[in-house]
């Protein structure tokens, strides 16, 4: 194959497409959405017979346990998708809302309207659910998209774009709106990235070398995060049995996923208090902690936690713990090695939380919450496009909004400038 070419004629493609979309109305592309979910229903078994492939190729290809998590899919996991694109369906359309209109001296009136970035391209690994995701985020902010899944999921994407097609087909659109890559060829990542005559914007979703790789050599702008290297705080005031829960929760719900806690801070005037019950909880669900000395003499099982432990994304079970004096030293703390992701605080004192919420530098900032919940699905966005811990364009999980731009609109009867 002539990479080159091939992805070209997909950006091409997706050009022309893009401009249909973008003045698709939204029943049209609501729609789409449906028959979209209708197709992956009805092709549920051949979903899963590609999914299966997909998963023992990994496992035969030595892929981690976080890995493998990220590629399977089950009936669940299909529904969701399924739920997702009814959820995006539902959604309101941002596409051509003007706001923030105002008179000027002049007579005219000005305002804002919002319209699609235009052809966005996703690279992303290992979940095959993005691929569902991004089509429907991109479809309904009327964007055209060019997907690159990893190759380890190639044939459990592809199974997922035919029913796109499909979907697309059924109403009538273009099916060149939504286009997979079919090749898991390296270089048509190097093209993509490169292709500012057709592609507007590129979200990279993957590890760290991955993002890292497509941040330094892409030529297109890029909405991004790093990793996730995020915090629970249990503040010196907080209610113990939320900060169980919640520590619990952020840690061990599932541990391949960005959203995770990966370093816990605890107020030390409990932590005497709470480390020995985590501890415990932990250890049931078979969790490695990595503390610093003063966690260490609280926790027997406890090892010494390194300097490069306290800025680790681990996506296993692994947890670096850190006591702390109190606020000030938790949010200096997270502000030092946070990805600036997602950080939350335990307390019961308002003005605690309140400082943390103002204080702490990251897209997602919680009170009295599990990490977890930092998610386009669990936001009402439907689904997400991925994270962004950027500070423009968009930041935090980017949904429809986040796909979209604004530009000026001026309605005159007449007025010329004196």
């Amino acid at each position: 194959m002539d990479i080159k070419h091939y992805m070209q004629t997909l950006g091409s493609q997706a050009r022309d497409a893009s401009r249909v979309i973008a003045a698709a109305d939204t029943a049209l592309k609501n729609n789409a959405l449906l028959a979209i979910a209708e197709a992956l229903n009805s092709q549920l078994d051949q979903l899963l017979q590609a999914n299966a492939l997909d998963m023992q190729n990994g496992r035969s290809n030595g892929l981690d346990a976080a890995l493998l998590d990220r590629l399977e899919l089950n009936p669940e996991r299909i529904a969701a998708m399924i739920e997702g694109l009814h959820q995006v369906a539902d959604l309101p359309d941002p596409v051509g809302d003007i706001t923030e209109l105002q008179d000027r001296p002049s007579g005219i009136k000005l305002g804002k309207m919002r319209v699609p970035l235009g052809v966005v391209g996703i690279i992303y690994e290992s979940r095959p659910n993005v691929t569902v995701d991004a089509a429907s985020l991109c479809l309904k902010s009327g964007n055209a998209t060019i997907l690159r899944g990893g190759s380890e999921a190639i044939h459990s994407n592809q199974a997922i774009a035919t029913c796109i097609s499909r979907g697309l087909a059924a109403v009538g659109l273009p099916e060149t709106v939504v286009q997979v890559i079919e090749t898991t060829d390296r270089a048509a990542v190097g093209e993509l990235i490169t292709m500012t005559d057709y592609v507007d914007v590129i979200v990279p979703r993957g590890g760290k070398s991955l993002i890292e790789r497509i941040s330094a050599e892409a030529r297109v702008p890029v909405i991004k995060h790093l990793d996730g290297n995020c915090h629970v705080y249990i503040d010196d005031q907080a209610d113990l049995a939320k900060a169980l829960s919640i520590a619990l929760n952020a840690k061990t719900h599932r541990y391949g996923v960005c959203n995770a806690m990966e370093s816990l801070l605890v107020a030390e005037s409990v932590a005497d208090k709470i480390l020995p019950q985590l501890a415990a909880l932990y250890a049931d669900k078979g969790v490695e902690l990595r503390g610093c000395e003063k966690t260490c003499a609280l926790i027997d099982a406890a090892v010494p936690a390194s300097e490069e432990d306290w800025g680790e994304e681990y996506l296993a079970p692994v947890l670096s713990i850190k006591i702390v004096d109190g606020l000030d030293q938790a949010i200096a703390h997270i502000n030092h090695y946070s990805s600036h992701h997602t950080d939350a605080i335990v307390t019961e004192n308002q003005e605690h939380a309140a400082r943390f919420m103002r204080q702490v530098d990251s897209s997602s900032v919680m009170v009295n919450a599990s990490t977890r919940f930092a998610d386009g699905f669990e936001y009402g966005l439907g689904a997400e496009i991925g994270i962004s811990t950027d500070k423009i364009h968009a930041r935090g999980p980017v949904g429809l909004e986040g796909l979209t731009s604004q530009k000026w609109v001026v309605y005159g009867d007449g007025q010329i400038r004196q």
